[in-house]
C-alpha cells in the first residue's frame, strides 16, 4: 500500500540562489583583528592593540568620554574596594577623571576599615553561626558618629563619614576614597537601606539618624547630576542599592526641569557599568532608561577597572 504524500515537501535547494563572498556586507574585517606586543611594549601599544570589536569599542567609547568629561561620578560597590582599587580611583580623581563618588553601604565599610588597619573583609560563613560575624566595634562606632555628624551639622552622610575617618589619623588615609575625598572636598555619598550593612546591628545604631543622613545624601546626589548634562555616570559593582538610587535622582531632576523649564531637553548622560555579571537593574537603571550612550564592560573589577583607566589616560592624552 502507498503512502500518502509527504504534508510538508521539502523546500528544492535549486530554488537557493549563492552570492559572491566579496559582494557581501561584513561585520568584522582583519584591520581591527589584535596584534601580538611584547613584553617591553608600552601599556599604550597593549590597548591599541586589542581587538576593535564589541567590549573593546565599549571600552574605548567610555574612556573617551570620561576623558573629554567636565564632570564624572563614580558609583561604587563594596567588592571594588575591597579587592584593592580604592588607590586607582583615587589616581582618576587626582587626574580629574573623577569629580564625584557614590558609596554604597558596603563600599564605605571596606574604604573605613581599610583606612583603619589595612585589611577588611571578614568570613562571613565562619563567624555567622559563632555569633562573631558583624561585630566590628570600631566600625560601627564610626559609622554611627558620623550619621549623628551629619544630622547635627547639616552634611551629607559621605562627608561626615569622611571626616570622622580623619579626625581619627588613620594609618591608610591614603589608600582611601573617603578620605581622599574629605581632604579634597570632593562630593562624596552613601547610600544605605537599614538593614543591608554589619554596622546597623551595632549597639550605637540609630535608625531616624542614620535615615536622615542617608536621604541627605540622596538630595545631594540629585544636586550633582542636575549639573551632569554632558557627563558620564560610572556603576562598579553595585547591582540593586546604586542602580536604583540613581535613577530616582534623574527622575528628581527631570521632574523639577519639566516644571521649572517647559520643553528643556533631557540630561544627556553618557553612562558605563562595570560588573562581574550583568544584572537587570544596571542595564535598565543606568546603561538605558537615563542615558544618552550606554556601555557594559563585564568582567572582574580587579581587571576591568586597570584597563579603563590606562584607556582614559590614553584618551586624555590624545586628546591634550
Amino acid at each position: 500500500m502507498a503512502d500518502a504524500p509527504d504534508p510538508q515537501p521539502p523546500l528544492a535547494p535549486g530554488r537557493f540562489h549563492p552570492a559572491p563572498l566579496g559582494g557581501r556586507g561584513h561585520l568584522v574585517e582583519t584591520e581591527r583583528f589584535a596584534r601580538p606586543v611584547g613584553l617591553d611594549d608600552s601599556v599604550g601599544a597593549f590597548l591599541d592593540a586589542l581587538p576593535d570589536f564589541l567590549g573593546v569599542r565599549h571600552l574605548r567609547a567610555l574612556a573617551r568620554a570620561i576623558a573629554a568629561s567636565p564632570r564624572t561620578l563614580w558609583g561604587l560597590g563594596g567588592h571594588v574596594i575591597k579587592v584593592g582599587l580604592g588607590p586607582l580611583l583615587i589616581d582618576l580623581a587626582a587626574r580629574g577623571h573623577a569629580q564625584g563618588f557614590v558609596l554604597n553601604g558596603a563600599a564605605a565599610i571596606h574604604d573605613c576599615e581599610v583606612a583603619l588597619q589595612g585589611s577588611t573583609s571578614e568570613d562571613v560563613g565562619g563567624g555567622l553561626f559563632e555569633g562573631t560575624y558583624g561585630t566590628a566595634d570600631e566600625t560601627g562606632r564610626l559609622f554611627a558618629a558620623a550619621a549623628a555628624r551629619a544630622v547635627e551639622s547639616e552634611l551629607g552622610f559621605g562627608t561626615a563619614l569622611g571626616r570622622e575617618l580623619l579626625a581619627r589619623a588613620p594609618a591608610n588615609a591614603a589608600l582611601s576614597v573617603l578620605c581622599h575625598a574629605a581632604q579634597h572636598e570632593l562630593p562624596v555619598t552613601v547610600h544605605v537601606a537599614v538593614g543591608t550593612d554589619t554596622v546597623h546591628m551595632h549597639p550605637a545604631c540609630d535608625g531616624a539618624t542614620l535615615g536622615a543622613a542617608t536621604h541627605r545624601d540622596f538630595l545631594r546626589l540629585a544636586g550633582f547630576v542636575e549639573g551632569l548634562d554632558g557627563g558620564v555616570y560610572v556603576n562598579v559593582g553595585s547591582a540593586v542599592i546604586l542602580p536604583e538610587v540613581f535613577l530616582k535622582a534623574v527622575a528628581m531632576v527631570h521632574n523639577a526641569r519639566a516644571h521649572e523649564q517647559p520643553g528643556a531637553q533631557p540630561l544627556a548622560i553618557t553612562t558605563g557599568n562595570l560588573d562581574m555579571l550583568r544584572h537587570y537593574r544596571p542595564r535598565v537603571n543606568v546603561l538605558e532608561r537615563p542615558a544618552a550612550a550606554g556601555h557594559d564592560l563585564a568582567g572582574q573589577h580587579e581587571y576591568v577597572l586597570p584597563l579603563l583607566r590606562a584607556a582614559i589616560l590614553q584618551a586624555a592624552e590624545a586628546g591634550a
